[in-house]
């Protein structure tokens, strides 16, 4: 069977069924074929010569339990399993609790179950949870659940994301925090956005022919507008659990100020700008922001993200910064192991053009604060990207004991909010500009500091 697997499925699904780990865990969009893939894996289970099992299925609601044992039918049939469909039949009369279930020549079964927790009482074998966030009552599933494996068998857990108040998000959560912390997890993470599976070949698949890439993304798009919302089209097709009542800022408020042109170095305009920069060395990245002020608008014109780089990396990226723009000023991260480098960026590139900020509460307070009323004012462009959009998104105001604000983000293998908070630390520096040094005029400090192929376009930039 396994030696045909690209015949039958995507590259995703195909990691997915090679994955032999005991603990797998699948974050999906919608209808990538999910299932389908864990189907073939499960009739693999209950049909194979060696150490055969039983197989525990339930999904949310019992049409898609019926879905997947027909799933499992269609397997056996095609590759000539000898299966018999037992229809539906009685786990416990006086609970009335039943499954239905396929039985194979080993003698094992697959069972497809309802939600209901009390049908895994006294069960044994593989353990198939699906679509784990919108089951009715998932702690105490988990609960009846769990000792279904206890003699070592296996367990899949595959879901959409339905918000972040449930147990699924707290695992797919724990997992990544693990994997960024650790480098490792009891459980392997899968992940799969609807933008992934078209790449893999789903809508050539769902269309019946190769596709070209114009195609790929109409059909992307499509999928999208269809969504209705970006809420909608974040939790259920770009495994982005959505939970508005704290975020700071909203998938709307981001969307709206993305744009195509933003984040392209190469149409810089030779104006002022303004650059944040939030300083990681091991865990978490730096990342520089640009900023080029157009009229009333802070234009994004570039954004460096660094993994691992040593200081002397970072102190060579932020002076091809200062060389490549006209820098009028930098708000640069000088929490914890912030301080030496702020205090060499102002040796290089001058006290009065570079500002240490520490990150205290209030300050982060009046950092987003500042970033929310760009965004709702229509005064911020960035860039069409994934991973600055889920950064800014990432940041959550929650409320102290003490009945004091805080901003803070889930620190996740992408980082902890990052690019927001070097968008935030730009966005200060272009708040209150700089004055030149007493004794120096406004025009001849500007030539200073402009790049070489700003300085013939300085005038018509200096009095904007």
């Amino acid at each position: 069977m396994s030696e045909s697997l690209s015949s039958y499925f995507l590259p995703y699904q195909v990691a997915w069924i090679k994955d032999t780990s005991r603990f797998k865990l699948w974050e999906k969009s919608r209808r990538i074929g999910a299932t389908y893939a864990q189907s073939y894996e499960d009739v693999l289970s209950a049909a194979r010569a060696v150490k055969p099992m039983d197989v525990w299925f339930t999904s949310a609601d019992e049409t898609a339990a019926a879905e997947y044992i027909r799933y499992c039918a269609q397997w056996a049939q095609l590759f000539n399993i000898a299966a018999r469909d037992l229809g539906e039949v009685v786990l416990d009369s006086e609970k009335d609790i039943k499954a239905l279930s396929i039985e194979f020549a080993t003698g094992k079964r697959i069972y497809g179950l309802s939600s209901n927790p009390k049908a895994f009482r006294s069960k044994g074998g593989k353990l198939v949870i699906d679509e784990y966030a919108f089951h009715a009552a998932p702690e105490e599933l988990w609960k009846a659940a769990l000792p279904v494996i206890t003699w070592g068998f296996p367990v899949r857990i595959i879901s959409t994301y339905n918000g972040k108040g449930n147990r699924y998000y707290r695992m797919v959560s724990q997992a990544k925090k693990d994997i960024a912390e650790k480098g490792k997890s009891q459980w392997r993470l899968h992940t799969t956005t609807i933008e992934t599976a078209v790449a893999q070949g789903l809508a050539d698949k769902i269309m019946g022919r190769t596709l070209i890439a114009a195609e790929r993304q109409a059909w992307i798009d499509e999928a999208r507008e269809a969504a209705g919302d970006e809420d909608t089209w974040q939790q259920e097709y770009m495994c982005n659990p959505v939970d508005e009542a704290t975020a700071w800022l909203t998938w709307e408020l981001i969307t709206s100020a993305e744009h195509a042109d933003a984040g392209r170095p190469e149409l810089y305009q030779g104006g002022d700008c303004y650059v944040g920069m939030d300083i990681g060395r091991r865990r978490d990245r730096t990342v520089i922001w640009v900023l080029e002020r157009v009229g009333d608008v802070l234009w994004t014109r570039e954004v460096v993200s660094l993994k691992g780089a040593s200081f002397a990396e970072q102190d060579a990226e932020e002076d091809r910064i200062f060389r490549t723009y006209r820098v009028r000023r930098m708000c640069k991260d000088q929490t914890g192991m912030g301080e030496k480098p702020v205090e060499d960026s102002k040796r290089r590139h001058g006290e009065y053009r570079v500002e240490g900020v520490l990150f205290t509460g209030p300050i982060k307070q009046h950092l987003a604060t500042l970033g929310k009323e760009a965004f709702e004012d229509r005064k911020a462009r960035i860039p069409q990207d994934r991973a600055i959009r889920e950064s800014h998104h990432a940041v959550r105001k929650m409320m102290t004991v003490a009945g004091n604000p805080r901003f803070d983000a889930d620190r996740s293998e992408a980082g902890h909010a990052d690019e927001f908070w070097a968008h935030m630390l730009a966005l200060h520096a272009a708040e209150d500009t700089q004055q030149p040094a007493a004794g120096a005029s406004i025009e001849s400090t500007a030539d200073a500091y402009a790049p070489e192929a700003a300085r013939g376009r300085r005038r018509a930039h200096m009095f904007r």
